[in-house]
């Protein structure tokens, strides 16, 4: 029976990542969806699962239920007759979706496997080194929280057998001290590779409601994907119009600013984050950008493109830059970058025209594996 329960939630667990995977594409347009997320997983809501329920059987001659009606005529509560009811019926088929609670650890593998995405390289050559308990035995002696339940009773068992104290009609085991036994453990010194995405926005006049939304959505997927990848990963947010500073994440996807965009300042910042913090030897470093494409002048994208070749690029595994579509941005950026630095073996640029382009976009940003 236990057998076959697994075999069936199996089944189930199946069933739902084909359907994940089958609206991939429209659950990474959600950014409600988000908002859902746990410490460790995430509820999607998956349409379109028939889950086990009861159905009347054939109508039997005689007995309970025989009456008039025709086979395969539906059951009313009571003796509503059909059309008794309130308002107009509808002519489409009812939309049943359950929600599912999802790992963000699979959540990712879903997404790797669906956008074909190739697991990164590590290029630190130092790894961080973090502890972990690990149980290695039993012993005699030990503190109550360790204590080996099933190692105890079953120690009792064979001692009140070999002293004849064991009475099968009445099987009461009473461990005494010398029968306790406990789990002894050691710590381990484990290597983790580390990782950082440094997250730099524009916030300025022409960067709206709707482009930062888009900004979050993607950083979700992005997150989700390099956490799946290292087991540490650090973030940092930095925004900036003419000027640029550090800010949690709350405020970094909720900021309104003004004025002009002066995009060398964050890459300035960048830079000095990851001199002072994420040596190249010992982290892995994500930068990603996103702007409407809209800079102060062309001194000042000259200054970029020296900031990114001089100090930037040699220092991380991938630079990414986003380009989001925006009313009023010029969207000249994306075309300089691709100039100057498009050729670069860890450079990934993207244009995000609206939420329906998140799904390529992502593809754009982490398809080098890098």
């Amino acid at each position: 029976m236990a057998l076959r329960i697994d075999q069936d939630h199996s089944r189930f667990k199946a069933i739902v990542r084909g359907k994940i995977k089958q609206n991939l594409r429209k659950y990474v347009q959600q950014g409600e969806m988000i908002g859902k997320k746990g410490k460790d997983t995430i509820s999607i809501p998956v349409p379109f699962i028939d889950v086990p329920h009861f159905k009347y059987g054939h109508k039997e001659q005689g007995g309970v239920g025989q009456g008039e009606g025709d086979v395969g005529q539906q059951l009313a509560p009571g003796n509503v007759e059909p059309g008794d009811g309130q308002g107009k019926a509808g002519q489409g088929e009812g939309e049943h979706s359950l929600e599912v609670d999802v790992s963000l650890d699979e959540l990712a593998q879903i997404l790797g496997e669906e956008l074909q995405l190739p697991n990164i390289q590590d290029r630190g050559s130092e790894k961080i080194v973090t502890t972990k308990i690990k149980y290695t035995g039993i012993h005699t002696i030990g503190p109550e929280s360790l204590r080996h339940f099933k190692r105890t009773y079953k120690q009792a068992l064979r001692r009140q057998i070999s002293m004849g104290t064991y009475d099968p009609n009445n099987p009461v085991i009473v461990p005494l001290r010398e029968d306790r036994r406990y789990r002894t453990y050691r710590l381990e010194n484990l290597p983790e590779t580390n990782a950082v995405i440094i997250y730099m926005m524009d916030v300025s006049g022409s960067m709206g409601d709707e482009q930062k939304e888009i900004v979050r959505i993607e950083s979700f997927w992005l997150d989700t994907w390099l956490r799946h990848q290292y087991k540490g990963l650090e973030s940092r947010y930095i925004i900036h119009d003419a000027v640029a500073r550090e800010v949690d994440r709350d405020t970094f996807f909720h900021t309104r600013e003004s004025g002009g965009t002066m995009i060398s300042s964050a890459y300035k910042l960048c830079r000095d984050i990851i001199k002072a913090d994420y040596p190249a030897a010992s982290w892995n470093i994500y930068p990603f950008h996103f702007s409407d494409g809209d800079n102060w002048s062309a001194d000042d994208t000259r200054l970029c493109i020296d900031l990114l070749k001089t100090d930037i690029l040699p220092q991380v595994n991938q630079f990414a830059y986003g380009q989001v579509e925006s009313p009023y941005g010029s969207g000249q950026f994306i075309k300089d970058l691709r100039e100057h630095v498009g050729e670069s073996t860890n450079v990934a640029l993207s244009e995000i025209a609206d939420k329906d382009a998140i799904y390529s976009s992502i593809k754009d940003f982490l398809g080098k594996g890098r």
